[in-house]
């Protein structure tokens, strides 16, 4: 079963880190074209937020056509478009990568080392 974790204190809204962990669970393939997610009410009551938060949710994932709903049944991942998910994908690693590269400019780490890490790292994993 699929665990999303709410950081209360978080940068993101609430609706945002529903979103953002639905979307990386999919991408991640840990939740399956054709899956049944949660009933909005469940998700609200089992993340403790409101309805409305939830629904929010639901609606932006159905927008950008990951989730689609069936009446009286509830909500289910899409058959999706890989080459979407990858460039999601991509999207996310160039973000964190940026974010590591920041992190290594400001220890005073090279260019050099920091791919030379980056390289030993790769072929380790």
């Amino acid at each position: 079963m699929l665990k999303i974790t709410i950081l209360p204190q978080g940068t993101l809204a609430i609706y945002e880190q529903i979103i953002n962990q639905l979307k990386n669970a999919i991408v991640s393939g840990e939740l399956k074209a054709g899956e049944a997610l949660p009933s909005i009410r469940n998700l609200a009551a089992d993340l403790s937020v409101s309805v409305i938060t939830t629904k929010r949710a639901y609606e932006e994932l159905e927008k950008e056509g990951l989730i689609r709903s069936v009446a009286g049944k509830g909500f289910y991942v899409c058959e999706y478009n890989t080459d979407y998910l990858k460039e999601k994908q991509l999207m996310m690693l160039e973000k964190r990568l940026g974010e590591l590269i920041g992190d290594a400019k400001h220890a005073g780490i090279s260019k050099e080392d920091f791919l030379e890490m980056a390289e030993a790292l790769f072929d380790i994993k």
